[in-house]
């Protein structure tokens, strides 16, 4: 055989074969959500190095749309990824819809990893009748951010900040009259934040163990109270988070303060208000209160088609200490993994926050936050509770009514 004729060969042979290596490549397919699906792409050339035979495929959608559309292909058992990203406030209901694998079961049996997680992140992913239905990724310890600059020209400091919910918005009313900024974007912050506050662990926002209704209790009644304090001393701008409205007034200096997950640092540096860079401060919640505020989870669909793959890219992205720490370094996103969480990194400064090494904040929130249970109707009775809160704002509703009507209404919506 003459050697081009022998070249031709070798090279249809080299060719079958990559042929071949490529149809055996399994295509695992991960559906997402910004910003958390950059996390994804920081691991797929990372998490190819030790599985070069799988090829990652995203597909990312704006958080409304993706998980909307989850909640229709589970509806549907069709056109499922084979890891499912999740954020906290949608895992009781997709767990209840029996289309998530429970994942505390073999083959996976995750519990054996409860104890490597934060602990408050576990009896979130947990379905109401006792099913895994997702692995935390990342976590949201709530945090209290501020713009120094305008609270110094006002002359209020940080104490008199978050000393109390009283005080917060007496620190409100001296803000706005010496600098015309409104303490906060929105009333609703506060209530959203009281109503997770002062919880033990296994207790529920909104239902308790045997399934009751308590959005008529003290806590609720007060969180509402704070709220329409806000809202009458004019301290609140009326605007709703993650509107045009919302960004403006934080990149203007028209918001001085922002109670959120602790992953707003990353947000605001990187595109909400990049131009304010030293400016922002981190703190405690206001009255010592410690609470989750959002958090992310990978979840398998039972009708995915590559449950073993699916399951070792999410033990990658949520055991393996390297892979938290390059989403924690390039998103600000707070492990979940307590073993990243005790790295060194939390004592870097960020230059966003005027050098102030806040992330040693957040890991004090974290370990403070309570495991606090989760209902398939959780999300109703937010809807439910949101829309009373708003007649009490608006249209001066009694608040002791407006919690009566709510807890009715959720009553009447869960019987369905």
């Amino acid at each position: 055989m003459k050697p081009v004729q022998m070249r031709a060969l070798t090279g249809l042979a080299l060719a079958l074969a990559m042929a071949g290596a490529s149809q055996a490549a399994t295509t695992l397919t991960v559906a997402s959500f910004p910003s958390f699906d950059e996390a994804v792409k920081a691991a797929i050339p990372l998490y190819k190095k030790a599985h070069p035979d799988v090829e990652i495929k995203l597909v990312s959608l704006a958080f409304g749309d993706h998980h909307n559309a989850m909640t229709t292909a589970l509806a549907a058992g069709v056109n499922l990824p084979d890891v499912m990203a999740v954020e906290v406030g949608f895992i009781g209901k997709f767990a209840a819809s029996g289309g998530l694998e429970d994942l505390s079961k073999a083959p996976y049996s995750a519990m054996q990893y409860k104890a490597k997680f934060a602990k408050f992140t576990v009896p979130q992913a947990t379905g109401g009748a006792g099913n895994l239905a997702a692995i935390p990724a990342d976590i949201g310890p709530g945090a209290l951010f501020y713009r120094k600059d305008l609270l110094d020209k006002a002359g209020v400091t940080e104490a008199q900040l978050t000393q109390s919910w009283e005080s917060y918005i007496a620190s409100g009313k001296k803000l706005k009259s010496a600098t015309g900024a409104y303490l906060l974007s929105n009333a609703v912050d506060l209530k959203d934040i009281y109503i997770r506050s002062g919880l033990k662990d296994g207790e529920g926002i909104y239902f308790d163990k045997q399934h009751r209704v308590l959005v008529d209790s003290p806590r609720f009644v007060k969180a509402f109270e704070l709220a329409k304090a806000a809202r009458t001393a004019g301290i609140d701008a009326k605007v709703n988070a993650w509107t045009n409205e919302w960004s403006e007034g934080l990149r203007r200096g028209q918001v001085a303060s922002q109670m959120m997950g602790a992953w707003l640092a990353g947000h605001l540096s990187s595109w909400l208000a990049p131009s304010t860079k030293g400016l922002w401060r981190s703190a405690q919640l206001p009255n010592k209160a410690f609470a989750s505020w959002g958090g992310s989870f990978y979840s398998i669909p039972v009708k995915a088609e590559h449950k073993k793959e699916a399951w070792d890219f999410i033990k990658f992205m949520a055991l393996d200490k390297g892979m938290q720490l390059e989403a924690f370094r390039s998103l600000d996103a707070f492990p979940s993994l307590i073993e990243a969480q005790n790295d060194p990194f939390l004592d870097k400064p960020i230059a966003f926050l005027g050098n102030q090494p806040a992330r040693k904040l957040w890991k004090v929130a974290a370990d403070r936050i309570p495991a606090v249970a989760v209902d398939k109707f959780d999300p109703v009775a937010n809807e439910i509770v949101n829309a009373e809160l708003e007649k009490v704002l608006e249209q001066n509703k009694d608040i002791k009514q407006a919690l009566t009507d709510a807890k009715t209404q959720i009553a009447r919506r869960i019987r369905r």
